[in-house]
């Protein structure tokens, strides 16, 4: 080949007759996955496309998400500290892909967006059954959230399972008074179906493993993964609502919510409370 060609030849091991084979393609099933993008607008508006790649691929990583978190709890609860930290660190990785996509949408501007919005009905991403199930996976649980998917009985069923389970912090806890640490009884027992509050008598349990890393090293890095996984969600939470308020301002939402105003006092809600709170006491005047 000349340089001039600026062509490459394809290799002869690279295999071309895909016919009785496992395909790229088929393997990922990317008929389906590529026809799934079906703008509703009429006439159909250019950006449309990009409204909806973005929150098809945001829930294909939330998928990841769930499944990563679900693992993570399995481990826990089987004392292997040690692994779940890899699956915690790939979930801060997709946390920081969630939140950098938002800059794409941001590139829809109000002019643009209101074109087709009206097109959307009601459907809303306060609608999404994962990210609710990724919320109750760690800690904020809402038992009304439920009736969002009455009409919709598999998203139903996952969520009212999640709703069930214990959340990723419950698991942690367990693990710290298998460990010989003295979790109050209370947290220990307490009803997983709501939402984790902030326990003061946790703190010094905590401040313990703050206090002496060389001996406890293991559970003071999960304390530090569980605080980045927490930064991460408030930083999606956060450009959610930049991007919000850029575009559709303080209007109400298409699903009936108040829109930026609803998305703010979500960057109230914590889901591991007593990791944030030790920082206080750590290094405190005696």
């Amino acid at each position: 080949m000349s340089v001039q060609d600026n062509t490459r030849e394809i290799e002869s091991g690279i295999v071309t007759d895909m016919r009785d084979r496992m395909s790229y393609g088929g393997y990922l099933a990317l008929d389906r996955l590529l026809s799934a993008q079906l703008p509703v607008s009429v006439p159909e508006h250019h950006d449309e496309l990009l409204f909806i790649i973005q929150h098809q691929t945001s829930e294909l990583w939330m998928k990841l998400v769930l499944h990563e978190l679900r693992h993570v709890r399995e481990l826990l609860a089987s004392d292997q500290l040690s692994e779940a930290l890899k699956p915690l660190a790939r979930v801060k990785h997709i946390q920081e892909v969630l939140t950098q996509q938002w800059s794409v949408l941001a590139t829809l501007t109000p002019s643009e967006y209101a074109q087709f919005r009206g097109s959307l009905g009601n459907s809303s991403g306060f609608q999404s059954v994962q990210y609710r199930a990724i919320e109750f996976a760690l800690g904020n649980k809402n038992a009304k959230m439920l009736q969002v998917f009455e009409a919709e009985p598999e998203n139903h069923a996952l969520l009212q399972a999640e709703l069930a389970a214990p959340t990723l912090y419950d698991e942690f806890l367990r693990l710290l008074a298998r460990r010989g640490l003295p979790v109050p009884r209370e947290i220990l027992d307490r009803d997983v179906t709501l939402a984790y509050r902030m326990h003061e008598d946790l703190v010094p349990v905590i401040k313990s493993i703050y206090d002496d890393p060389k001996h406890y090293w293991d559970l003071y890095e999960a304390c530090e993964e569980l605080v980045d996984i927490e930064d991460n969600f408030q930083f999606w939470r956060f450009r959610h609502l930049r991007v919000v308020t850029r575009t559709i301002g303080m209007k109400v939402g298409t699903g009936g919510s108040s829109g930026a105003g609803f998305l703010q006092r979500a960057l109230e809600l914590t889901f591991f409370p007593e990791l944030f709170a030790v920082r206080t006491e750590i290094g405190a005047a005696q």
